[in-house]
């Protein structure tokens, strides 16, 4: 748990989260990595293409997946976590479950990625403090509702997010807020986000940003999954030039590819 205690996302320039998933159901990628062997050369690939950080997942959160028990989403977990660890980049445990944060921080873990923001497991928050972790809270819907001002309800929804992180002892600077691209939302919902990502940065915490491959790109270029890289990457660039601190994407390569783009981009804006 030092390793979690001791870890702060770096703020120089965005960063890029490389999507891990050793599950069988996954929207994407499901199966592709599920065994341990391809699992970790997965995350080498990702981590030569210029990943910052890798998501690993062992729980599918498509719409209608099947809720996982916690035994079994560890035991899809324990065979490749400290292996994916010991490559030296900084992991995230993608899980709502507190017992999978706690043992995956205690095996190398540094961030919890909550899709349900502090609010589904009551013991979240304290599993997350008690390992020194930085937490991404996701705003979450349990199902979508077009006459919802859902700008409205993410801002309720994390200002509760942030007082549970707050009240468990998370540091804030610990703390990353994440819209919840294609969660509990309808794909009108999903772009007004995008479009009006630069206000949630009121909160005053790093943004995370997670539209790979989403059903709102496949609803605009009449693409399936495997077809939807340059639509995640305007989607994602367009969140970075609002104020995005991480993209969580399926492609890191490309992705890492605009991320130096836009720092070089940059440069001329902040020549000191």
């Amino acid at each position: 748990m030092a390793k979690a205690a001791a870890y702060r996302l770096p703020t120089d320039r965005p960063h890029v989260m490389g999507i891990l998933n050793v599950t069988p159901d996954s929207f994407s990628d499901g199966g592709q990595h599920a065994v341990p062997g391809a699992a970790l050369a997965h995350a080498r690939a990702m981590i030569d293409e210029g990943a910052d950080i890798l998501d690993i997942g062992a729980e599918s959160t498509r719409p209608n997946s099947v809720p996982v028990a916690q035994e079994e989403e560890w035991a899809r977990l324990a065979p490749v976590l400290e292996d994916v660890v010991s490559l030296g980049t900084p992991v995230s445990i993608d899980t709502y479950k507190a017992e999978i944060a706690r043992r995956a921080c205690a095996a190398g873990a540094v961030i919890v990625n909550d899709v349900w923001g502090l609010q589904k497991d009551p013991a979240m928050a304290d599993a997350v403090a008690e390992a020194g972790a930085h937490v991404v809270m996701m705003h979450n819907r349990s199902g979508a509702d077009g006459d919802l001002d859902i700008l409205g309800d993410i801002d309720r929804f994390f200002e509760t997010s942030m007082e549970l992180a707050s009240r468990a002892g998370i540091a804030r600077e610990k703390q990353i807020l994440d819209p919840g691209f294609g969660f509990g939302k309808t794909i009108d919902q999903n772009f007004l986000v995008l479009n009006r990502f630069e206000t949630l940065k009121k909160h005053g915490l790093p943004l995370l940003a997670g539209a790979s491959r989403k059903r709102m790109i496949g609803a605009v270029l009449g693409a399936d999954i495997e077809d939807r890289l340059y639509g995640s990457l305007a989607v994602h660039m367009t969140a970075l030039l609002k104020g995005a601190a991480i993209v969580r994407a399926h492609d890191v390569g490309p992705h890492a590819d605009c991320v130096r783009m836009l720092e070089a981009t940059s440069l001329e804006r902040n020549p000191n």
